[in-house]
This record gives structure tokens, C-alpha cells and sequence, in this order.
């Protein structure tokens, strides 16, 4: 299963294309984007060749593994430890300076 290419890179209308996104290329610009373009689709071309027929897809190129602790319960005072490093205080809430007037 390979990438299939209906155009040749000669075929692609780079002026028109251009025209289309609104852009005003001078025709050096435009010549030197079709041989650019042309570059690009061969390699392309070259990639859809590969036999890549018995190879697995794959999101990454390494393994990734997704660390999690285990659930266990904790101890449950944190907050009069947390609210003791607190500057200023408020109904059990960090006081913090205002700024939106």
C-alpha cells in the first residue's frame, strides 16, 4: 500500500495555487517553487515505494509507558500544615494582593 501520485510536479500550477492563498509570486518566485515542489513529490514518491507491507503502525518510535502511583489513602491533615506557611489568612484561605481594581 503505497502513496499514490495522480499529478506530476510539472503538471502542478504553482501561479495558480498561489493565486488561490492570495499571494503575488514574481515568475523567478514561481519557478523556483515548482522545482522545489517537484523535489518534494519525488521524495514522496520515492517514500511510497518502501515495502513497508509487514510493519506495524506505531504513535512513537520508542516505547512509552505511563507511570502511575499506586491509589493508596494519605494522610488527610495537609491543609493546617499548608495554611501555617501562609503570609496572611482568611476563613481557611491564602489572602493573596489584589490585582484587578
Amino acid at each position: 500500500m503505497g502513496i499514490k501520485h495522480t499529478r506530476k510536479a510539472t503538471e502542478i500550477d504553482v501561479g495558480y495555487v498561489a493565486g488561490l492563498a492570495r499571494l503575488k509570486l514574481s515568475d523567478e518566485e514561481i519557478a523556483s517553487f515548482n522545482v522545489q515542489l517537484g523535489q518534494i513529490l519525488e521524495y514522496v514518491h520515492k517514500l511510497g515505494e518502501v515495502d513497508v507491507e509487514n510493519v506495524e503502525p506505531v504513535a512513537h518510535v520508542a516505547e512509552i509507558f505511563n507511570v502511575l502511583r499506586k491509589d493508596v489513602d494519605t494522610e488527610g491533615d495537609w491543609h493546617d500544615r499548608v495554611m501555617k506557611n501562609a503570609p496572611r489568612t482568611r476563613a481557611g484561605q491564602y489572602m493573596v494582593p489584589r490585582i484587578i481594581e
